[in-house]
């Protein structure tokens, strides 16, 4: 059996994205094969600046206030990049199912595999697994898939950092 993995890798990806922006379409697309997707697209003249705005639209989901409205934001970013789910076998991959039509650009292929990937990766794994890093002032985004959901800092210098700051406000504080 293909396991569908648009949970993980998609919410990943997203959130490579929102950290390191590519220069350009083809570090762009270079960086969806880093996550895991096989499917080329039809080059268009605005896929950089209009993904660039799928991402923009996601972090909006990130940084909402209460799980609620993450459920609305999310909710509504699916219905806007609506398709239904099919069996595909492309590439001879497996059979699997994508959330996309085929023919879609990149930006609207993105938009849909990202909304459906981290709506999967919330309800399979907890709401509170997307974030941003507590490491003040440190504002990149935080996909938690560890094993025990508790994945608060971006890097193990941001959660080093923040010891640090942590043990000095102790030591002060004495």
């Amino acid at each position: 059996m293909h396991l569908n993995p648009y949970g993980e890798y998609a919410v990943l990806l997203a959130g490579s994205l929102a950290n390191d922006w590519p220069a350009d379409r083809a570090a762009l697309f270079e960086r969806t094969r880093e996550f895991g997707m096989t499917l080329a697209w039809p080059e268009e003249e605005d896929d950089h600046p209009r993904t660039r705005a799928v991402i923009d639209g996601w972090l909006e989901v990130v940084d909402t206030p209460s799980d609620a409205v993450r459920a609305e934001a999310l909710n509504e970013r699916m219905a806007r990049a609506a398709a239904y789910p099919r069996m595909t076998d492309h590439d001879g991959q497996g059979w699997h199912l994508h959330y996309r039509a085929p023919d879609r650009s990149m930006p609207d292929a993105l938009a849909s595999v990202i909304a459906v990937g981290t709506a999967l990766h919330l309800v399979t794994r907890g709401m509170h697994r997307l974030g941003r890093c507590a490491a003040d002032p440190c504002t990149r985004v935080v996909v938690d898939v560890t094993r025990n959901g508790r994945q608060r800092y971006c890097s193990t210098r941001c959660a080093n950092r923040a010891a640090v700051r942590r043990h000095r406000a102790r030591i002060r504080n004495e």
